[in-house]
């Protein structure tokens, strides 16, 4: 296969495009948006997503497989720039040990608190100090997948734009709405504004997840690996939420337990709505 016209060729780590993927792997630029992507399934998602400013470079012996050639025809085709890179070029600008042979940039923000509230009834995950990139990405993926309505990244959480998070997250956090929080108290004060229930995940909780009814609108917090939610705010929700368990296991990672929550709403609400 030709290359397209608008392939431009880089042959050492020097290159702008490689030094900036460097710098974008340390932590998300928000003064540009820029966005680190690793890997054919998050630049194509990137692409169907509409994400603007789009560049691509490609290592040239993966340039013909097939599902590579026709991204990145799309990509060409959508305005973005491809890079025909060495090896060398893109394992130095790939954040990951055994790099895909594609790596590309492109400008990224996350969602006003808004759009986060807008659906009806809500069920907005408040992620509270989830320090770990891969759980905060997985969160989206599963508050996706389980049809809640937005997701809000506060305190000392890992920041959901970073190229981590975002592989964690395998592209939805491009369709999710998902915003950086105010302060907890003032997210708190927002949703019950609005209407929703302020539901605390915890270990110790009162009430058993199956005890809770999550059909109504709903805004669950989950905290940080290790410590948990704050006791501060465990006490001011409105119902402090347990996942029932076989001992001797006491607790789950955060992504795994907040999937098995968001479920269980899924499954309450399609059974209201089928009531």
């Amino acid at each position: 296969m030709k290359p397209p016209d608008s392939y431009v060729s880089i042959r050492n780590r020097q290159h702008p495009f490689v030094q900036r993927c460097r710098q974008l792997a340390k932590g998300y630029d928000p003064e540009t948006g820029e966005i680190l992507l690793d890997g054919v399934h998050l630049v194509g998602e990137a692409l169907e997503s509409g994400l603007q400013g789009l560049t691509v470079a490609v290592r040239a012996d993966a340039r013909n497989q097939p599902d590579i050639a026709i991204l990145l025809e799309h990509v060409s085709a959508a305005g973005g720039t491809v890079l025909d890179a060495t090896a060398d070029s893109v394992s130095a600008a790939s954040p990951v040990r055994t790099p895909s042979g594609v790596v590309g940039i492109a400008t990224f923000a996350l969602s006003p608190l808004d759009r986060v509230f807008a659906h009806v009834p809500a069920l907005v995950v408040a992620v509270i100090d989830v320090q770990d990139p891969g759980n905060v990405g997985a969160i989206i993926r599963a508050a996706e997948a389980a049809g809640a309505s937005g997701v809000v990244v506060a305190g000392q959480s890992a920041n959901p734009l970073g190229w981590k998070a975002i592989r964690g997250s395998m592209g939805s956090v491009f369709r999710m709405p998902v915003a950086s929080g105010p302060g907890v108290e003032a997210l708190v004060a927002t949703a019950r504004a609005r209407g929703l229930a302020v539901i605390a995940t915890t270990p110790s909780g009162d009430q058993s997840l199956f005890e809770v009814d999550l059909s109504l609108p709903t805004l669950l917090l989950v905290g940080g690996e290790g410590g948990g939610l704050p006791p501060a705010l465990l006490a001011t929700a409105d119902a402090r939420m347990r996942i029932p368990m076989d001992p001797p296991v006491e607790s789950l990672n955060v992504a795994v337990a907040t999937g098995v929550i968001l479920f269980e709403a899924r499954r309450q609400r399609l059974a209201g709505e089928r009531a």
